[in-house]
């Protein structure tokens, strides 16, 4: 039994920018970024290779591997979900670690490996996969809200689903607030055994 989908297009906005350009992976808002086809300029991401962590068991940790998470890509639809779960008025996209935030891609995080983002100055972002979230992103929130001690776990329980993507850059370019994204998904095939 085949269960597919045909080919799909979407549109969406690029609300916000954020560049991890310290020492770690939180991030800070910027007008625009520029890619190449080691992800953004600057970014603590940046690299055509990055060493596996918790999420490749198995890997040995510190494992030299192909980098598909040049850009960290949310949904404002799906923070706004979070904040409220959390109790919080606002959700700081850059304290977990965001480089793009989105409007009006419905269920983004469920966005399907293989889809592509396109922008208006040609860049191409190909989505790698779902980007689980984690008590690592969880702290760095806790720490904007010291008063809060439920956040490092509450987070990765709010978040579950609705943490975003992940992807790589397919063809380089500079990106703006306020650009539009043209999505293509490609047609899908549920594998099931």
């Amino acid at each position: 039994m085949t269960n597919s989908i045909g080919a799909q297009k979407l549109t969406g906005k690029l609300n916000q920018l954020f560049i991890a350009d310290g020492d770690g992976f939180v991030s800070r808002p910027v007008d625009e970024i520029e890619l190449d086809f080691d992800g953004i300029v600057g970014d603590y991401h940046h690299g055509s290779t990055r060493k596996s962590g918790g999420r490749e068991p198995w890997y040995d940790r510190g494992t030299v591997m192909r980098n598909e998470r040049h850009v960290s890509i949310l949904s404002q639809e799906e923070l706004a979900q979070i904040a409220a779960d959390l109790k919080l008025d606002v959700l700081d996209a850059g304290r977990i670690g965001a480089n793009f935030v989105t409007s009006g891609i419905p269920d983004l995080s469920r966005i399907p490996p293989r889809t592509q983002f396109f922008f208006p100055s040609g860049a191409v972002i190909r989505i790698d996969g779902y980007n689980a979230p984690c008590k690592i992103s969880g702290k760095s929130l806790q720490n904007a809200h010291g008063d809060r001690e439920d956040i490092e776990f509450g987070f990765v329980k709010a978040a579950k689903s609705s943490r975003g993507v992940v992807g790589w850059v397919e063809r380089p370019g500079i990106i703006k607030i306020d650009d539009e994204i043209k999505v293509r998904i490609w047609p899908q095939e549920l594998y099931v055994i």
